[in-house]
């Protein structure tokens, strides 16, 4: 699959960006940055990959975030985790230490609503603004530059990086302060997580019962149960095709990520916290990169 689908990009002016990690929804994204028009410099920690994204789109890569971000307007980043996070935004040769004063970082790593909320706080006294922007839409969504973005952050600094974030987005939204974009992701992975596990239980039941399933799923996907998961994934489900999409070491990061919220906001979770437990199961049957929807593999 390319790394990047057609899009026709809103006029913009130019900026100079930088984009740190350039993993499976990283390295398109920085793509569509450049494709819109932006000067790009990207990091990354394994530098072939860098490499490899100048040799498809131009621009720049360097050795450090320090030195990827010295001089940009915005900085993105899409790493792994909240330690990942740290690591190239803070430090000597973190982003921090080398933006300019009134720069803005963006940061669409899906971690925990604390880090943003201690990141939005050490930029502060450095002249600098964050925003925590995680997205959905998974690797399909980057490659057409079709994201959705939920933002915490001040206005000012939201604003700034709307125009030049919508190269990659069809939505990109302010939800409140610090964390809350890391909070409404965490919405985002509890309704997906109970949707999957319920369209898990109808096609194996409807398997079960001699039904085709294709036709099925025809049939109800154009009334009242239809949804992005069963348009998307239920017939690869039904098919047993699960090398695609949105692994599942990486839900249940977020699961856990969601569940550690929910201890401190008292929220009460039990089907989350049960689908987090299938898809453990899921991991240790072998299924660590399998796309989320393989949670119907426990029903077989």
């Amino acid at each position: 699959m390319p790394s990047l689908n057609p899009k026709t990009y809103d006029p913009t002016p130019a900026a100079r960006v930088a984009f740190l990690g350039l993993g499976v929804m990283g390295f398109p994204m920085a793509g569509h940055l450049a494709r819109a028009g932006h000067t790009v410099c990207v990091y990354n920690r394994s530098p072939a990959k860098a490499e490899q994204w100048v040799a498809e789109f131009g621009g720049s890569h360097a050795p450090t975030p320090r030195l990827a971000a010295a001089g940009a307007d915005i900085v993105f980043a899409c790493v792994g985790n909240d330690a990942d996070l740290r690591q190239v935004v803070l430090g000597a040769d973190g982003a921090f230490a080398g933006m300019k004063a009134g720069a803005v970082l963006v940061d669409h790593t899906t971690a925990s609503a604390d880090v943003a909320r201690e990141l939005y706080g050490a930029a502060k006294p450095l002249g600098l603004h964050f925003v925590d922007a995680p997205v959905s839409g998974g690797q399909a969504g980057a490659q057409n530059g079709l994201l959705t973005v939920m933002c915490g952050g001040d206005t000012a600094a939201f604003d700034a990086a709307k125009p030049v974030a919508m190269a990659f987005a069809r939505a990109f939204t302010l939800m409140g302060d610090s964390g809350a974009g890391q909070l409404t992701k965490m919405v985002n992975q509890v309704a997906i997580a109970g949707l999957v596990q319920g369209l898990s239980e109808a096609i194996a039941f409807g398997q079960r019962a001699g039904l085709d399933m294709a036709q099925v799923l025809d049939v109800i996907g154009k009334g009242a149960a239809q949804s992005w998961q069963m348009d998307n994934r239920g017939k690869t489900m039904a098919q047993g095709k699960f090398d695609f999409g949105f692994a599942v070491d990486w839900m249940r990061k977020d699961l856990g990520l969601v569940l550690a919220e929910a201890q401190r906001n008292g929220a009460r979770l039990p089907v989350t916290a049960l689908v987090d437990q299938f898809y453990a199961d899921v991991q240790q049957a072998g299924g660590r990169r399998w796309d989320t929807s393989s949670l119907i593999t426990r029903l077989k």
